[in-house]
């Protein structure tokens, strides 16, 4: 059966625009032949954002292309861009599925095929994901392991659920040529298929793939002779499941290097990239959306801004848009949209920040928990110096830290016109602070300023003492009120917030803290200790770790560098590579000592090669190269925070952090994309129809990695790599990819690849030159991932805590109410349980549920409503949930609050890795 399409990539080696211009060429092509021939059938590549492109720019055509799908001529959907999925997070591949299925059914309806024709490997949560959106059956290409011998088996994912995947041997294109040449060859070439397409069949269906990227079939395919078909009609009714025998079972993500190159090197091309996506995901995902939800009343703005950066996160999450694998053109674009959608979702958690200040007093504070557990975290706050301390709603002091004083003196200047002062004023603002006072004497002319000020003022009396000062010269001085930085340790209940109060510190001993940091009391060593972790730094500059239970590391945060002959698609070593690991200096100084937080700043001075070609000769050019980590350890916390930063200056290489494991592994486990996937130490290649891909064991992580009683927490997608001990092929080491620089798209001859995965364009922002800054934290464990309740860590390291300084009026606070606009909490707990997303849907608050747990659990859902129950991706009800009046449990609530008498409780049982959508709502809004 034929099924003719295209595989069309939004932007690549040259960028949007450009590319849509062809696009608008082959679709008018597509749509002309489809209008003059009801027999002709087209398949969009699984993406709907392409179709949306070409109406952009040929509205008049959206009759035509909406009759023809709701024909089921035309296959359009069910995702809005083909997402490189390991690259964005869970919650994107599930909007991505949403948006495409909502926007193709506008226009008749989406293809009830998962079809990933060319993604580089495929997450272990896709088979749930699909089932969850009503799609029970996938078709792909890449990643699928050597054991498939069949083009069709049953792809089980991290949860359980099972559905039914053909494969593609050969790839999309497989009958690209079936009908190029001589018409009178045309049946030597069918047979020739036949023979090879029969040797994978797993059912009576050969699918020929007829279609390429960027191209449009011939209009005479129909005229062939041979049937032809939308690829859900090739698929639907056909019976794999043993004509042939058994279809094989393949169980987990589809990272198989055996059937066709999946381009690990991606993970780690153009790591800034993959930093922001992670920064504009998480803006998004945890504050925007579930924070307008509970505090905004008027969530009309919020809903189209929050609309506006979703669509382009998922645009940006292109399998050639992400990755880093495009020109520097494309990336260029692909990081200004990603940094506009993370703005986009900042100004939705701006307007929630100033509803919440407005509800407080000036010289409060208001602290706002994004997780749905009660938190005990830092936060900074600016606090006048003579009130530089602070208590709760129920005036018990918070424990502070001081850490540095503002700068007094902003500003001073001579001036013979005193009246240009005025200039500078706007109302009461100058130099971002708020007038305080004045005074004039002696030749000086001094503006109090503070950041929040309080008491009468008015313009017109500071004009009037300016024209009364007289003649100059004047010297004008702006002062600042003294303010001191602080640390501040708050406990905040679930998806709540505390307000706090400055106030004179008050004499005696200070606030309580559980858990105090302590460093060496004679000063001798550079030493950390909460009681929960006890870090040293060593006098290379690496760390020594020692957890509470006893498990220690030594040599923690080695940086090495190596050379990169490779490209945006796979690393490759450079022939008789020198690996650099040793510092020519280093310089340990302490920041700060406790007792909330403590930290030590270490820099490294390193001679790297400049490039390739320096790499092999020991008088070649190298280039000193600062390596700079900063240490932290904080009160309560069983993990040391390390930023490493860089200015990288060097050519063609890569650098990595490496830290030992504890004890020896035989697998890594790591987060991602809604699962905790276990990995081996090598990866798979070789194989019947493999790509040519040499296989190397770096995998793609997105919240942590761990092995060996060693894990670190992740803020964005990191490519990690286990290395294996030469003899005893265990692993002993964790390697991460700080960054890698490269100067293609793609080398016509890779010494990892066989053949070219793009063309050979250059790429020198690949490079990745300039200053970098990567954010880690570190620990090590005893027993399983899940025992050392990795999950939740990871969810503290990466959501801080959000603190707002009041503005309102005095005596302004509701603090012990629900909220301005009636907005509520809600609390979940449970073994393994993450909430991946929170917002409003229709009335009705929709929370997103993960079990990343390896046994069954069970979520529970407090808050106020009265109704709950599932739904599906779409939002359709699945089946209604009972709801019990709330239990609070003890612990639950931070300084005596609790929750409102018309609180409910709802729980959720849920098998390992399951995601579960779920709708609370009153009665009278159900």
């Amino acid at each position: 059966m034929v099924v003719p399409h295209t595989h069309w990539d939004r932007e690549w080696y040259l960028p949007f625009q450009r590319f849509r211009v062809g696009l608008v060429r082959v679709l008018d092509e597509v749509v002309d032949a489809m209008a003059a021939d009801p027999a002709y059938r087209f398949t969009m590549d699984g993406q709907l954002a392409a179709i949306e492109d070409y109406l952009e720019i040929r509205p008049a055509r959206r009759g035509d292309v909406a009759r023809f799908v709701a024909e089921g001529r035309l296959a359009v959907g069910p995702w809005l861009i083909l997402a490189d999925e390991f690259l964005c997070s869970g919650e994107t591949l599930l909007r991505n599925l949403e948006y495409g299925m909502r926007g193709a059914a506008a226009l008749g309806g989406a293809m009830p095929v998962g079809y990933l024709p060319d993604q580089f490997g495929h997450c272990a949560q896709m088979p749930q994901m699909l089932a969850l959106a009503g799609l029970r059956l996938a078709c792909l290409w890449r990643g699928v392991p050597a054991h498939v011998d069949r083009d069709a088996f049953d792809w089980t994912g991290a949860d359980g659920t099972t559905i039914r995947t053909r494969y593609l041997p050969g790839g999309y294109g497989n009958a690209f040529g079936l009908f190029t040449g001589p018409a009178e060859a045309m049946p030597d070439r069918v047979t020739a298929f036949v023979s090879t397409a029969k040797g994978w069949a797993a059912g009576d269906t050969l699918l020929a793939m007829y279609g390429a990227d960027h191209s449009a079939p011939a209009r005479e395919i129909t005229a062939s002779g041979l049937r032809v078909a939308t690829l859900a009609e090739a698929l639907t009714g056909d019976r794999a499941d043993g004509a042939h025998g058994q279809v094989p079972r393949v169980v987990g993500e589809l990272r198989s290097h055996a059937r066709a190159n999946i381009l690990p090197g991606v993970i780690s091309a153009r790591v800034p990239l993959k930093q922001a996506m992670a920064r504009a995901e998480r803006i998004l995902t945890r504050y925007a959306e579930p924070l307008s939800a509970l505090w905004l009343a008027d969530r009309s703005a919020c809903e189209r801004l929050v609309d506006m950066a979703w669509r382009s996160v998922i645009a940006c999450s292109g399998h050639d848009s992400v990755t880093g694998c495009g020109s520097d053109e494309t990336a260029q674009q692909v990081g200004a949209r990603i940094a506009e959608a993370g703005q986009t979702a900042q100004a939705v958690v701006d307007l929630v920040a100033a509803s919440l200040a407005e509800a407080a007093p000036k010289g409060a504070l208001v602290v706002v928990n994004p997780s749905p557990f009660e938190r005990t975290g830092l936060v900074l706050a600016d606090l006048p110096e003579d009130r530089a301390s602070l208590a709760d709603s129920s005036g018990r002091a918070v424990p502070v830290q001081r850490l540095e004083h503002a700068p007094t003196l902003l500003d001073e200047t001579v001036m013979d016109d005193l009246s240009r002062l005025l200039g500078r004023v706007h109302e009461r603002e100058l130099y971002g602070h708020e007038i305080v006072s004045w005074h004039a004497g002696d030749g000086v002319f001094t503006v109090t300023v503070s950041r929040h000020a309080s008491g009468a003022y008015a313009y017109e009396d500071l004009r009037r003492a300016v024209l009364e000062a007289g003649p100059g010269p004047w010297v004008v001085r702006t002062v600042a009120e003294p303010v001191v930085t602080v640390a501040a340790l708050v406990t905040v209940p679930p998806l709540g917030r505390a307000v706090l109060t400055a106030r004179p510190p008050a004499p005696g001993r200070p606030a309580p803290v559980a858990g105090a940091l302590t460093t060496d009391a004679c000063g001798f060593e550079p030493v950390l200790d909460n009681g929960l972790l006890r870090v040293r730094v060593a006098g290379d500059g690496t760390l020594s770790l020692r957890g509470a239970d006893g498990t220690e590391i030594h040599g923690v945060g080695r940086i090495v560098h190596g050379g990169d002959a490779g490209d945006t698609y796979n690393h490759a070593p450079p022939p008789d590579d020198r690996l650099v690991e040793r510092p020519s200096r280093v310089v340990v100084e302490e920041v700060c000592s406790g007792p909330l937080t403590g930290a030590y700043a270490i820099t490294r001075v390193y001679d790297w090669p400049a490039g390739l070609g320096d790499a092999d000769d020991e008088a070649a050019e190298t280039v000193p190269t600062a390596v700079t980590t900063r240490v932290e350890l904080r009160a309560g916390e069983p993990f040391a925070r390390c930023e490493i930063t860089m200015d990288v200056r060097c050519r063609d290489h890569r650098v990595r952090w490496h830290a030992p494991l504890p004890r020896a592994a035989a697998a890594s486990y790591a987060e991602g994309q809604f699962a905790v996937v276990r990995r081996g130490l090598t990866a798979e290649g070789g194989g019947r129809d493999g790509g040519g891909e040499r296989p190397i064991p770096t995998f793609p992580a997105e919240s942590f990695a761990a092995a060996g009683g060693l894990a670190v927490l992740l803020d964005h997608v990191t490519e990690y790599e286990i290395v294996r001990d030469g003899s005893s092929g265990d692993g002993t080491e964790m390697a991460l990819t700080l960054v890698r620089s490269v100067g293609y798209l793609s080398r016509n001859r890779n010494p990892y690849r066989d053949e070219p995965a793009g063309p050979e364009v250059p790429t020198p922002a690949a490079q990745c030159q300039g200053p970098l800054t990567v954010r880690l934290a570190v620990l090590p464990y005893a027993g399983e991932w899940h025992e050392a309740g990795l999950p939740r860590l990871a969810e503290e390291f990466r959501h801080d805590l959000l603190a707002v300084p009041g503005t309102g009026a005095a005596g302004a606070s509701d603090a012990d109410g629900e909220g301005p606009g009636g907005g509520g909490r809600v609390a979940i707990s449970g073994d393994g349980v993450m909430m991946a997303a929170l917002r409003e849907r229709d009335g009705r608050l929709e929370v997103r549920l993960v079990a990343e747990h390896p046994t069954a659990t069970e979520a529970v859902v407090r808050g106020d409503f009265t109704a709950a129950w599932t739904a599906g991706v779409l939002g359709s009800p699945l089946s209604p949930l009972e709801v019990s009046r709330d239990e609070v449990f003890p612990g639950d609530w931070a300084d005596g609050q609790k929750p409102a008498a018309s609180w409910r409780t709802v729980r959720v049982p849920l098998k390992p890795f399951e995601i579960a959508t779920v709708h609370l709502a009153h009665l009278g809004s159900a």
